[in-house]
Formats: structure tokens, C-alpha cells, sequence
């Protein structure tokens, strides 16, 4: 049975302001909406929180959901209502939805997904209370999906912390673990249209410290259903997708004059047009590649023929 608002806030030692913010993209996910919510008040944490959903539009009944949840607790639980589709037309709700949050540190869950450890969030910010030096924290997830558990989703050397360089390199994170300090306040304008947002968060927050894996979190539930945005599409879709966001990144970097972190995504989106084209129009691509690098190795080696 949920606790009601106060049962919540006697737990706090002050209500004023919220030290975290919730926040909780939604569209169509009138199935899975309450689970996903219930695991937020389920939360028990010392300091104040406020959760934010962002109702993309919804017309499966999800927006009535949340409704109902918001004036049942309406101190801690803040809509956010469209009436028109925003990512249909091309517009994210972040970093929007992240200027609205209140909370010294974010956490991120989207409406299908939900949080299984009800200390999860109390763990996370009072980690990133005593150690300034961490922007970050996450733990594992477990897929699922209608017939089960699918396993873990970080697995072998992706279950540690992660260095600023590594988060500027956007290495594999569990996004709805995620907890970080409300400090991505604006997306610069190379990153606007990529199509995996969160790639962008880990690059944007690495150079704001360090991320921390705590293993001592039960993992969350990360939901696979025919409704989901990114984990139902098609490999390729999937690589495609990546792939634009790699671009991105490196065009952002170039202009940052930032030449590893440029390089770096050079070498990524490389790889994935690799991957994406046929064996015979691979060896193709990597002759084209091989003379393109003998003749830049040539007008380096000898400069005075080159110019001949």
C-alpha cells in the first residue's frame, strides 16, 4: 500500500526546497505509468524531493494517470502537460525539463521503466554530498520484458566507476540509475538533434568530475515493450541513431578544439559505417581509407614533393 504525502515528508528533516528532482519523461505508457510512479513515493529518503513528469501528449489514458497521482500528492509530484506531441515535432523536453528541477541532483526515470531499492536515491546523493569530486552515479538494471528477465545491462568491466574521460567518451551507463548534479542546464547546438540524448548527458557531465558505481543498489527494472523509443527498434535503426549522435559529438568537439575528444568520435562513427555497409563495400571502403592515409603520409614525410 502507497504511503500517503505526509508519511513522505515526517521522514524529511526539511521540506522547504527539494535537494533532488525526479525527473520522469511519459508518453503512452498508461500500462506502466503507477508502477513506475509507486517507485518513486516508495523512496525513502531523508531530504526533500519533487518528481516531475513530462506528459508528452499522451492519448492512452496516461495523462488522466498522472492527474490523478499529482492531486493526490500534490507537494511532491509536478505535471507536465503538452497538448501537442513535442517530440513529433523535433523538440525534446530536455534540457527544459532539467531547468525546471529544483533539486541540487537529478534523477532519471522514464514512465515505463521503474526502481526496485526503495534507499536507492538516499545512497546516491548522500555519496555525491561527501565526495564533490564524483558529477555522477549510477548501478545495474535488469531488462524485461512480457516473458522475463533478459539480465543485467551492464556486465564485466562497465560494473565500476568511470573516470571524467571515460564520461566524456560516453561509456555504457544504465540511464534510469542514473542520480548527477543538476548542472546541464543547456544543450549546445550540435547536440540538439541527436537522437541519443543521454550519450550527450554522460559527455556534458564528464567535464564536471567522475561517475560512481554502486554496486550496493538492487538494480532497477529496464521494461522492453513493442511501445519503447530506442530498445524496440531495429538494429540498424539502433546503429543509425548512434551513429548521428557520434557525428554530433564530434562536431562539438571540433568546435570546442578539443582534438582528442574529436578524434575520438571520428574513430567511433567510423567504425559504425563500417559496420553498417556490405562485406564487398567494406573492403572498398577500407582500400579507399588505406590510400587516402598513404598520400597524407606522403605530404607529411615529403612536403616539397608533395607541393610538386
Amino acid at each position: 500500500m502507497n504511503r500517503t504525502e505526509q508519511e513522505i515528508m515526517h521522514s524529511w528533516t526539511s521540506s522547504s526546497e527539494p535537494l533532488l528532482s525526479i525527473t520522469c519523461p511519459a508518453y503512452n505508457h498508461g500500462a506502466y505509468i503507477s508502477q513506475t510512479l509507486d517507485s518513486f513515493l516508495a523512496q525513502r529518503t531523508t531530504f526533500a524531493i519533487e518528481i516531475l513528469v513530462n506528459d508528452d501528449a499522451s492519448t492512452d489514458g496516461t495523462t488522466a494517470i498522472i492527474a490523478d497521482y499529482a492531486q493526490r500528492y500534490p507537494n511532491i509530484i509536478k505535471p507536465i502537460f503538452h497538448e501537442t506531441n513535442q517530440y513529433q515535432l523535433g523538440r525534446w523536453c530536455f534540457p527544459a525539463l532539467f531547468n525546471r528541477a529544483r533539486g541540487k541532483y537529478i534523477a532519471y526515470c522514464e514512465g515505463d521503466d521503474y526502481w526496485v531499492d526503495p534507499l536507492k536515491l538516499q545512497k546516491q546523493v548522500s555519496f555525491l554530498e561527501s565526495h564533490p569530486d564524483y558529477v555522477l552515479t549510477y548501478h545495474d538494471a535488469m531488462a524485461f520484458d512480457a516473458e522475463g528477465e533478459k539480465g543485467i545491462q551492464l556486465v564485466g568491466k562497465y560494473q565500476s566507476d568511470a573516470t571524467a574521460m571515460e564520461l566524456l567518451k560516453t561509456r555504457p551507463i544504465s540511464t534510469l540509475t542514473t542520480c548527477f548534479r543538476n548542472v546541464l542546464h543547456e544543450l549546445p547546438r550540435e547536440l540538439e538533434q541527436a537522437p541519443v540524448l543521454d550519450l550527450c548527458w554522460w559527455s556534458m557531465l564528464g567535464a564536471h568530475g567522475k561517475g560512481k558505481y554502486l554496486a550496493d543498489i538492487l538494480p532497477a527494472a529496464y521494461r522492453l515493450h513493442p511501445g519503447g523509443i530506442f530498445s524496440q527498434r531495429p538494429g540498424q535503426n539502433k546503429m543509425q541513431m548512434t551513429l548521428y549522435t557520434y557525428a554530433c559529438l564530434a562536431n562539438y568537439y571540433f568546435r570546442q578544439g578539443d582534438r582528442v575528444l574529436y578524434e575520438h568520435f571520428l574513430v567511433q562513427v567510423f567504425g559504425l559505417c563500417l559496420s553498417a555497409i556490405s562485406p564487398v563495400r567494406k573492403l572498398g571502403a577500407l582500400l579507399h581509407v588505406a590510400r587516402n592515409v598513404s598520400r597524407n603520409l606522403c605530404r607529411r614525410l615529403f612536403p616539397t614533393m608533395a607541393k610538386g
